[in-house]
């Protein structure tokens, strides 16, 4: 590990990298204690205490703490991920946009261009609707609004999407000069803030003599097994093997090449973990503004922790784990793809058979990613609820922490592979040539 440090810091660009993200991840952080004007934090504390279970608790944990301190930052980095979801998903379901979409560069920096606007849309209506929601919130018979009416809604709306446009900006800012994706890693800083007062709390547990110092140990160890297992299925994947034929190009004869397609386990991602929980978080959220009998039910039902809530959550992630892969990888396309560029799958016809067998071979991956993905989404409630685990541990925080960690140390590796590559030499200090180069020398080419 010292040895990576030292090799990061070794290179200028590389180096630049790092330092430019954490730099403008450490103006997100403090951005997030920025507090916006009208509201009364102690109040809003106690009352965030008490709805940790619904919509407002995900929602804290994405914006790393931001809403419970009602910062210029609450809306954080989702106004910009719901838009690019819903700009993704149109991009293959209307035609203009997926025209679009295959004109290259030009029509991508389109695509973006349609994501920034709706981000903007996406954050007036979100704020709109948590200035709305801030004035009907109270603790006993005081409301956490100092002063309620419509100077504090336009207010609110304004510096709430001046804020979210600004945590884009750091965002793509991320994403194009620094290292790993920007949207990802915001994201992952607000998980991480929260891991240190989950280590204090199980000190306190274990100094209060309530866990005894075998179960912490023994506890730590599943939470290395489990992220052991989470690194194991994500890098997982299927290759399929991919032959090209022999060209010709002039007077030149291209022999036929072999390559591979990967498919991996969880195809998804962490998309169908955050759908499944906003969708049940609703309930929950919406009986604590209205009082009728259908909604207390609904909230009381799928209270997080009951059999109800863990069988209907499994199955909404199991759902739009299929639904999410259907819309993102198209069977047909791959297929046709291929057969235009002249490769095909060994033993398996171009065209028609192709897609057809990817698209079984790719619903048995599914399948198994999708009910992984649903094990580790109710985790944290089997843990706390059925174990008497203290917290929580596992769900979607999880699943996003190591997927951004290994995407980043992806991009680390292949830079340093870069410089390894360009910096390889021989035994006397010549170049190192591959099997292809050293055997056209032999011939004297």
């Amino acid at each position: 590990m010292a040895n990576v440090f030292t090799q990061i810091w070794q290179m200028p660009d590389l180096r630049s990298r790092v330092l430019f993200t954490l730099g403008l991840l450490g103006v997100y952080r403090m951005g997030i204690f920025v507090p916006a004007p009208g509201i009364d934090r102690e109040l809003l504390g106690e009352f965030f205490n008490s709805q940790s279970n619904t919509l407002f608790g995900l929602y804290d944990m994405f914006s790393g703490g931001a809403l419970m301190q009602f910062s210029v930052f609450v809306l954080g980095i989702m106004p910009y991920i719901t838009a690019s979801i819903v700009v993704q998903m149109l991009s293959v379901t209307v035609p203009q946009l997926e025209r679009i979409r295959k004109e290259g560069q030009q029509g991508q920096n389109r695509i973006t261009q349609y994501t920034r606007y709706l981000t903007i849309v996406v954050a007036l209506v979100q704020s709109y609707a948590i200035a709305v929601g801030m004035e009907q919130m109270r603790v006993g018979s005081s409301s956490v609004v100092i002063q309620s009416g419509w100077a504090f809604e336009l207010m609110t709306v304004l510096t709430m999407t001046a804020g979210a446009c600004f945590v884009m900006w750091l965002g793509e800012q991320m994403t194009e000069r620094g290292i790993g994706n920007g949207a990802s890693i915001i994201i992952t800083s607000g998980i991480i803030a929260s891991i240190p007062s989950a280590g204090a709390q199980l000190a306190q547990l274990v100094q209060l003599g309530e866990l005894n110092l075998l179960q912490a140990v023994l506890l730590l160890l599943f939470m290395v097994l489990v992220v052991a297992g989470i690194v194991f299925i994500e890098r997982g994947q299927r290759r399929i093997p991919i032959q090209y034929a022999k060209r010709v190009l002039g007077r030149r004869v291209y022999e036929g090449q072999t390559a591979h397609l990967p498919l991996k386990i969880n195809t998804a991602g962490v998309i169908p973990p955050i759908f499944a929980s906003s969708l049940l978080s609703f309930p929950s959220t919406m009986g604590t503004f209205l009082d009728f009998p259908v909604v207390d039910w609904l909230a009381s039902a799928l209270y997080p922790g009951r059999w109800l809530y863990n069988t209907v959550y499994g199955v909404l992630v199991v759902f739009f784990s299929f639904f999410y892969t259907a819309i993102t990888f198209n069977p047909v396309d791959v297929a046709e793809n291929l057969k235009k560029q002249g490769g095909y799958i060994p033993s398996i016809r171009p065209g028609n058979e192709t897609a057809e067998y990817l698209d079984r071979l790719l619903t048995r991956l599914t399948s198994g990613g999708a009910v992984y993905l649903a094990g580790i989404s109710i985790l944290p409630t089997i843990l706390v609820q059925d174990m008497g685990v203290p917290f929580g541990f596992g769900g979607t925080g999880l699943l996003i922490l190591v997927g951004v960690a290994l995407d980043t140390v992806g991009q680390i590796e292949a830079h340093l592979m870069t410089r390894h590559y360009d910096g390889m030499t021989g035994p006397k200090g010549e170049r190192a040539r591959g099997r292809r180069s050293m055997s056209l020398a032999g011939r004297g080419v």
